[in-house]
């Protein structure tokens, strides 16, 4: 019987002990030695689900990456296998070996222990490799990159920028957002909208398994000479990236990852217009471009009207130069010109034309020969300058009265520097010689109805003056809503500075965005370190402002901080001053 019981207990101990053998949890690294520019994988497996896991403290790493969690199980000849993981993505701290302590898991009630493993850190490798790291196979599969077209462009003449996301063919992109945009100082730019996004086969660096899409086209006119710096973009891109894991078609499962990628900054260097056969009537303009000055009649009668047209057309710096002005005798009556845009921009640069239309009406009859005016350029394809005359315009006027004061050509004759005084009959008619006096009548002052009124009104004026002082010590006490009433005021205080400031372009322009940054800051309630221009959409948005006014606020703001480096003339700072305070009492409409 004894030796019953004693088999008996031999089993049960026999089988308790194979059953714990047949428990394994272990930790696998990725590699044992690694740079400290590489990243390491260790996974903790166990053949049976278990509770209360515990990972080590991971001294002398960063965790870049999990817990990630896989469970697998499957069924060979009728025999179950089981296998659960959890995996972490280390960066190291230091060089040298680095110790990951003993991770803990209970299975069954029992408490079991992974092996202690030492991993030898090595100086910074060149090429960071881990297969087994999205991070690291993203960082080799997509590159965000800037063409510029000329390195060495002459001032004031038209490079793009184009930035390509180059993506390999087994890692894919879901989605991108720009997390910094170049701001492109020093020089002129503008961005040429993109419909659609069209992917395309190329090659980077050699190799030909890449596609691109084009994510920005930029045309650039530098305003200064010298090395001038194009400011990187940097894109937040998630990426899918394939993993080892397959789904139960055979089909290689993707992970997502975070990416962030950056164009790099590019050096250009702006060579100066020569100075050797610079005309003195150079105003700037650099390109392919002619020139014309053309009228809608040449004969008509007086008091009629007529268009004289100064005119540029081609390609190049349209925007950025000055017209010359026309010359007319001072026997015309001249208006205000009127200056007309019609400019597009591809990847060339600036194509189109620009206008100074005069309206001109003659009074008197006789022919009025207008100057023949001209125009001086840089041309790019000969690197020379050009001059071009408009040549002499004669306007017949046929029918009118004659200007007794005009000798030939209808200029005013002059004797000793002096033009005659022609004195007519009827040059005083306005002085009138008969007086229309009428007498006053006596009035009495005391117990009159003025008399009375005075008497009486400091009495009346109490109460009003209590209910006034009350007012007063209420809106003194809403320091919130004095605030936006003192940013009101600064905000119209400042407009009228920038009407002031007309013809003085950088007094003009700073005025005008205090102005439009005062009047955001009575109606929205944000302070001047808030002001972005995501934010101000944003806000005006919620605010129920129409798309388009926004848009032409934003244009508004951009073109302050641009036109203090580009030539602008009267006419456009007028234009510039009408459209801010046309826009803001849009908005000051629109605002619920």
């Amino acid at each position: 019987m004894k030796l019953i019981k004693h088999i008996s207990l031999l089993l049960i101990v026999l089988s308790t002990s194979i059953a714990s053998a047949q428990i394994e949890f272990e930790a696998k690294v990725s590699k044992t030695k690694l740079g400290i520019n590489e990243r390491l994988r260790i996974d903790f497996e166990m053949n049976k689900d278990g509770d209360n896991f515990t990972p080590p403290d991971f001294n002398g790493f960063t965790v870049v990456g999990g817990p990630n969690t896989s469970v697998s199980q499957s069924w060979l000849n009728g025999k179950r296998s089981y296998k659960k993981t959890y995996s972490y993505f280390l960066a190291p701290k230091k060089r040298g070996p680095i110790k990951i302590t003993q991770a803990t898991i209970e299975i069954d009630g029992e408490v079991y222990k992974t092996q202690v493993v030492t991993v030898n850190v090595t100086a910074a490798v060149k090429r960071p490799n881990d297969p087994d790291n999205a991070e690291n196979v993203a960082s080799e599969n997509i590159h965000l990159v800037a063409e510029v077209s000329k390195a060495n462009p002459y001032l004031n003449e038209a490079i793009t920028v184009v930035y390509k996301l180059y993506v390999s063919q087994n890692t894919g992109v879901s989605n991108w957002r720009e997390i910094d945009n170049p701001r492109y100082n020093d020089f002129w730019s503008q961005n040429i909208n993109i419909k659609g996004l069209k992917i395309q086969n190329g090659s980077y660096n050699g190799d030909e398994n890449y596609r691109y899409v084009v994510l920005r086209k930029t045309v650039l006119y530098p305003q200064k000479t010298g090395k001038l710096e194009i400011e990187p973009l940097s894109l937040d891109v998630t990426v899918e990236v394939p993993t080892k894991r397959r789904d139960i078609f055979g089909g290689r499962l993707m992970t997502q990852v975070n990416k962030r990628v950056s164009a790099g900054s590019r050096t250009i260097n702006v060579k100066p217009l020569p100075d050797q056969g610079k005309p003195d009537n150079f105003s700037g303009a650099v390109g392919n471009l002619k020139f014309n000055v053309i009228t809608s009649k040449t004969e008509l009668n007086a008091s009629e009207s007529l268009q004289a047209t100064v005119e540029v057309t081609g390609n190049g710096n349209l925007k950025l130069f000055e017209l010359p002005k026309l010359k007319l005798p001072n026997s015309l009556e001249v208006y205000e010109p009127e200056h007309n845009e019609k400019v597009n921009t591809n990847l060339d640069g600036m194509y189109g034309s620009i206008s100074d239309s005069y309206t001109i009406i003659p009074q008197y009859k006789g022919k009025y020969p207008v100057p023949s005016i001209s125009f001086s350029y840089f041309d790019l394809k000969t690197e020379s300058y050009k001059t071009v005359s408009s040549g002499e315009i004669v306007i017949n006027v046929l029918e009118g009265p004659v200007n007794t004061t005009n000798s030939d050509n209808n200029l005013a004759s002059v004797n000793n520097g002096k033009q005659d005084v022609v004195l007519r009959s009827d040059q005083f008619a306005f002085v009138k010689t008969d007086a229309n006096l009428k007498p006053v009548s006596a009035n009495y002052f005391f117990k009159s109805t003025a008399f009375w009124t005075s008497l009486l009104l400091p009495f009346l004026a109490i109460p009003l003056a209590l209910v006034y002082r009350k007012k007063k010590e209420e809106r003194n006490a809403d320091v919130f809503g004095n605030r936006i009433r003192k940013a009101d005021k600064l905000a119209k205080r400042y407009l009228s500075e920038a009407k002031k400031s007309l013809g003085q372009k950088e007094a003009f322009y700073i005025a005008l965005e205090k102005a439009l940054h005062n009047y955001l800051k009575a109606k929205l309630h944000i302070e001047t370190s808030d002001f972005s221009k995501e934010k101000i959409q944003t806000l005006l948005t919620e605010r129920l402002v129409n798309t388009d006014s926004i848009q032409e606020f934003i244009k508004i703001l951009e073109h302050c901080e641009l036109a203090r480096y580009t030539p602008i003339t009267n006419v456009e700072m007028q234009q510039d001053y009408d459209k801010a305070a046309k826009t803001i009492s849009i908005i000051d409409k629109e605002l619920r």
